[in-house]
C-alpha cells in the first residue's frame, strides 16, 4: 500500500450541510488528508466556518472555527482532492468544472453515477471499477475525475449482497428499506410529519436503489462496466430514527446454497484486499450477527466507526432462496465515509497525491 510522505490538502465543497459536516467530522484528524479549504454557496463565502454553519453533532472542531469559507468555484478552491456534499441540483455543473480544472472529485451526489465512463465504487466490492478513469479522462478531456459512491441505501444493501453475488450469483432481489431522518439532510422531513410516523415514499429513491447495485456488482471489460443482470425491486421508507438505514432483502440465488453455506460465505468475506488496510477501513465491514433481533438501529448504527454494515437475520425464504436484514450508517458509509475511503483506496493505489 502507498501513503503519502505528507498530508494531501483536500477541500470541502458544500461544506456547511449535514454531509458536509460530515466530512469535516472525518476529515479533521485524519493521518493523509488535510482540509484545506471549506467551500459553500455565496451567502456562505466569507464568512468563518462558525457563523457559516449550525453544527449538528458534537463540537465543531476548533482548528476551523475561524476558519473562513470560501465560494465553491474552482477559481477559489485550490486543493488536488474534492469532496463533494453539493446538492444534485448543483452539482451537476459544478463537479465537472472542478475535474475540468484538474481535481479529484469525491461526489456524493446521483448525477454521475450511472455514466457509462464515472466509476460507483465502494472499495471493498467493486476496487476494479477504478479502472474507469482512463476512459473518462479521454472521453471527457479533463485532467481531473469524479469518483462517486453510490445511495445510502443502495451501498447498505450492495454490501450485503456482495458475497452472495460472488459465491451463488443472484437472480432477483427484493428491497424494503427503513431509512433515516438525517438521510434528507437538515432541516429535512417537518417534524410533525416523521414523529410517530413512516412516510412510504422517498422522491426519487427507488430507481436509484433499482439501478445502482447493478453496476457496482457488474464486472469492467473492455474499460466499461457490464452490469449485473439481476432484478431488483424496491420500496423505500421514511422512518423516524436519527441515523442508519435499516434494509430488508429477500433474495432468489443463481446456484441454491443451504443455509449454513450462505451464512459461512458472508460471514467470511472481507473484500478487496488493499482495502482492508486504508486509514478508515473498519475492522470488518461485513459483519454477521447470529441474534435473533440485530442489526438494530440504536444498537448496531456506529459499529466499525460507522464504516461496518451489519446482517442479521439471515433465514430461508418461502419464495425465493434466502431473507436477511441489513443495516448501515447512512452519512458515514452511505455518504462522507465512503468517499473518504474511496479517496484512500485511489491514494494507495498510486491514482492521486504525491508520494
Amino acid at each position: 500500500m502507498i501513503s503519502p510522505r505528507s498530508r494531501i490538502p483536500v477541500a470541502i465543497l458544500g461544506a456547511t450541510g449535514a454531509v458536509g459536516q460530515t466530512f469535516v467530522r472525518r476529515l479533521a484528524d485524519h493521518p493523509w488528508f488535510e482540509i484545506a479549504e471549506l467551500a459553500a454557496s455565496e451567502r456562505s463565502a466569507g464568512k468563518t466556518y462558525a457563523e457559516a454553519c449550525q453544527w449538528l453533532e458534537g463540537d465543531m472542531p476548533e482548528s476551523l472555527a475561524d476558519r473562513r469559507v470560501v465560494l465553491c468555484d474552482p477559481a477559489s478552491v485550490g486543493s488536488p482532492i474534492v469532496f463533494s456534499a453539493l446538492d444534485s441540483a448543483v452539482a451537476g455543473d459544478m463537479e465537472p468544472a472542478f475535474a475540468r480544472a484538474g481535481a479529484v472529485v469525491l461526489s456524493n451526489a446521483k448525477n454521475f453515477r450511472m455514466e457509462a465512463d464515472v466509476p460507483l465504487v465502494i472499495p471493498e466490492v467493486n476496487a476494479s471499477h477504478l479502472a474507469l478513469l482512463e476512459r473518462q479522462r479521454a472521453n471527457r478531456g479533463w485532467p481531473g475525475v469524479i469518483v462517486t459512491n453510490a445511495n445510502c441505501a443502495a451501498t447498505v444493501a450492495t454490501m450485503a449482497l456482495a458475497p452472495l453475488s460472488e459465491t451463488f450469483g443472484l437472480k432477483q432481489v427484493v428491497v424494503v428499506t427503513m431509512q433515516a431522518i438525517s438521510g434528507a439532510g437538515y432541516p429535512g422531513v417537518p417534524s410533525l410529519d416523521i414523529l410517530g410516523n413512516v412516510v412510504p415514499y422517498i422522491g426519487d429513491e427507488e430507481p436509484k436503489i433499482e439501478r445502482e447495485m447493478n453496476k457496482m456488482l457488474g464486472q469492467v471489460t473492455n474499460d466499461a462496466v457490464v452490469p449485473a443482470s439481476f432484478a431488483v425491486s424496491a420500496h423505500a421508507n421514511r422512518v423516524p430514527t436519527e441515523h442508519g438505514h435499516l434494509v430488508c432483502m429477500s433474495i432468489a440465488l443463481e446456484r441454491r446454497g443451504s443455509l449454513d453455506e450462505i451464512i459461512q460465505a458472508m460471514s467470511a468475506w472481507r473484500g478487496a484486499p488493499d482495502a482492508l488496510t486504508l486509514p478508515s477501513a473498519p475492522s470488518r465491514a461485513l459483519v454477521v450477527t447470529t441474534s435473533p433481533n440485530r442489526p438494530q438501529t440504536r444498537r448496531d448504527v456506529g459499529a466499525g466507526n460507522g464504516m461496518t454494515v451489519t446482517v442479521g437475520r439471515i433465514r430461508p425464504d418461502p419464495i425465493f432462496d434466502v431473507k436477511l436484514v441489513a443495516l448501515g450508517h447512512n452519512t458515514i458509509r452511505g455518504a462522507a465515509g465512503g468517499s473518504v475511503l474511496n479517496a484512500e483506496l485511489m491514494v494507495a493505489r498510486g491514482l492521486i497525491g504525491a508520494t
